[in-house]
């Protein structure tokens, strides 16, 4: 196990999903979770390490606050190596304050928006050290990613 955690950071549902698929990537690793408390996501992290942020997060600056606090408080106690996420909102104040305290930040993203970059990817995109991508075709919108295929 290495010394300091990596950061898993997701909205539940398809978002978590997308990470949990990452699993021979993360499970040799000493991880924490940072995701909305829901039965599909307590089913999912069961016996993990995690950090229940607050939501919705969609025009809600009370919860962006809170999530923003929670984000100083996980990154100071648990120092991660990185902070990995696929998004959604939830995401962007770890990815603000991991950029602020010098933590890497890798941002994947969603297998289904081929288009356009969905709204997080925009807002985190100043915060981000590597941005992946699951189709080739993201990267008309994202020229520096690297396509890493599908999660799901």
């Amino acid at each position: 196990m290495s010394a300091s955690p990596v950061l898993l950071v997701a909205s539940s549902g398809g978002h978590l999903t997308q990470l949990c698929s990452l699993r021979p990537w993360w499970q040799g690793r000493e991880r924490a979770w940072v995701t909305f408390r829901t039965p599909d996501a307590e089913a999912a992290l069961d016996g993990e390490r995690v950090h229940w942020a607050f939501h919705p997060t969609t025009r809600d600056v009370g919860n962006l606050l809170r999530n923003t606090w929670l984000a100083l408080r996980v990154l100071r106690e648990r120092r991660p190596s990185a902070v990995v996420t696929t998004g959604a909102g939830v995401a962007l104040p770890f990815f603000a304050l991991a950029w602020l305290l010098r933590i890497p930040t890798v941002y994947i993203e969603v297998y289904d928006r081929i288009d356009t970059p969905t709204l997080t990817a925009r807002l985190c995109r100043p915060f981000t050290r590597l941005f992946l991508t699951q189709w080739e075709e993201q990267r008309t919108f994202m020229p520096t990613a690297i396509t890493v295929g599908p999660l799901l």
